[in-house]
């Protein structure tokens, strides 16, 4: 089998390519994929960078030039609703584009083209999560994350964008990823730990957490793959 572990930043991967130690770095398109084997299965890792384009890019590079079967994304996210506080983990259900707008022509906000609203996260990969949070002890949330070309940093935007979709968080990448892998028929799964939310205090530090976060995050997609790996 052939996965992808993909996230946006490269502190999202790095605790990664420490676990696993010895892997090949790959230069392609203006990116670096690192190649390695864990259990006699072949591992790919990417971050992206931000945005969607890099995110569709780096997907489809992972899954058409490297030939990988399902696709493991992680990062950070910002919580649109007042359930989620920061540090939870959340599984995406669904995902759409909140900034996609043809809506002059009578289509819904996030409507593809020939498309949909949302792109639907593979079953399987999700009770995978849910074992794997169990086993853990963690309370892993589940909702729709809504992904878009900017930094939402506006309260009224944030509001419209939860309400319109009925979103749980908002990110940059996941609904880019979402929409090539269903294209191209790659299972996949995204999870997000909140970065910010309404219960943020003063004293937060975003580059600090995104450390924190990415160690959590990266043992709990190693515990996934060896799930999924030994059946």
């Amino acid at each position: 089998m052939k996965i992808a572990i993909m996230g946006a930043m490269p502190e999202e991967v790095e605790p990664l390519l420490e676990y696993f130690k010895e892997y090949e770095t790959i230069n392609f398109a203006n990116n670096k994929y690192y190649k390695t084997t864990y259990k006699n299965n072949e591992i790919i890792i990417a971050y992206s960078k931000i945005g969607k384009v890099n995110a569709t890019i780096t997907a489809a590079t992972m899954i058409e030039k490297f030939g990988c079967e399902k696709l493991l994304f992680s990062g950070v996210a910002g919580a649109v609703c007042d359930s989620l506080k920061v540090g939870d983990l959340v599984v995406a259900t669904k995902l759409a584009q909140h900034d996609l707008d043809i809506s002059a022509f009578g289509h819904p906000y996030g409507y593809v083209p020939e498309g949909a609203v949302y792109e639907e996260a593979d079953a399987s990969l999700i009770q995978i999560a849910k074992s794997v949070a169990s086993e853990k002890g963690i309370q892993l949330k589940e909702g729709i994350i809504v992904t878009g070309d900017q930094f939402v940093c506006n309260n009224e935007r944030k509001e419209w964008i939860a309400n319109t979709f009925n979103a749980s968080a908002l990110e940059m990448e996941g609904g880019a990823v979402a929409v090539t892998c269903n294209s191209l028929k790659v299972p996949f799964f995204i999870l997000r730990a909140i970065s910010d939310a309404a219960d943020m205090d003063a004293s937060f530090s975003f580059d600090e957490f995104v450390v924190s976060s990415a160690k959590i995050s990266a043992d709990f997609v190693i515990t996934m793959l060896d799930k999924l790996i030994d059946g």
